[in-house]
């Protein structure tokens, strides 16, 4: 049974220049990168702030891609926006501005008719915005947490006390000696999940990401080889959207489930970087993700 995903994270609109260009006021934030992206396996209800400035028919494809956006609440104001500029190695990032907009009063509202979702995945907002998403909705089967390195220095008694009502964790390996202190990451795993969750997903960008669970089962998945990197905004949004979408369509008890949807989140990140914004995504069929997966597991497999 395919169950709905609830989603509470930003709504951006970005500026960026990379090698191949520059755009400016493009779709950003992690609630539109992963509703994107889970929207391909399972229907998603997307909570998040916009401004009144903000350019709605540009959302008009994830109303067709099965994304409920009754929760997405526009503000008198400036939506969030997000300046950065990538170099010739994808992996170096110049933040060239950032305004909060009326992203800065966000306090996420869920709509009556989402409280019961069983699926919840909480974007890297503030950890007092997330355990007030958690205060809200009803006996979730499964919590996916997403930090980053901002709230891990400057809040880190609230995100342990989110932490500690998580099921499954997902961060980079820099955010997982963030937490730990420890530069091993099968000892950063261990350390994590004495904290809580049941599965800690750590991503390693385009070395691929690891799985680690309190059942003892680990898995490592290669990211999938992209001949030209367009613009990297929001692979590991894409990554969590695919990872998550895909889980929420299959049995959880399943230890297979959980490995293809590591694979599943690869594929579909490798998509999202080959150009601009969600301009790949939102047009990604699901028969290109399939005929990817398989490439990538012949190129794996020995």
């Amino acid at each position: 049974m395919i169950k709905p995903i609830l989603v509470v994270g930003s709504a951006a609109l970005d500026t960026v220049e990379t090698p191949a260009g520059r755009r400016d006021n493009i779709l950003g934030g992690s609630s539109f990168f992963f509703s994107t992206a889970a929207s391909r396996f399972s229907p998603v209800r997307l909570v998040a702030v916009i401004g009144s400035d903000f350019p709605l028919a540009q959302l008009d494809f994830m109303t067709k891609r099965n994304v409920d956006l009754s929760g997405l609440e526009t503000q008198e104001g400036e939506t969030f926006r997000w300046g950065g500029k990538y170099f010739e190695d994808p992996n170096q990032r110049e933040t060239l501005f950032t305004k909060l907009g009326v992203f800065e009063r966000f306090e996420p509202k869920i709509p009556d008719h989402f409280k019961d979702s069983p699926i919840v995945f909480l974007g890297n907002i503030h950890p007092k915005l997330q355990m007030n998403v958690l205060e809200q909705i009803r006996d979730p089967e499964l919590v996916v947490l997403d930090t980053m390195n901002f709230w891990i220095q400057g809040v880190p008694d609230l995100l342990e006390n989110v932490i500690s009502k998580t099921n499954v964790l997902i961060i980079n390996d820099e955010e997982s000696f963030q937490l730990t202190n420890q530069h091993n990451i099968l000892s950063a795993a261990e350390n994590l999940l004495s904290r809580g969750p049941h599965t800690i997903v750590i991503k390693k960008g385009q070395h691929g990401a690891v799985l680690i669970r309190q059942d003892g089962d680990i898995f490592i998945i290669p990211a999938f080889p992209v001949r030209k990197v367009i613009d990297p905004t929001g692979a590991g949004d894409t990554f969590a959207g695919g990872f998550v979408g895909y889980l929420a369509s299959q049995d959880l008890r399943h230890p297979q489930s959980w490995r293809k949807a590591m694979a599943y989140g690869a594929i579909v990140a490798s998509y999202v970087v080959e150009d601009f914004s969600m301009e790949r995504t939102k047009i990604l069929r699901r028969e290109e993700i399939d005929g990817r997966l398989e490439l990538h597991r012949k190129m794996t497999a020995f």
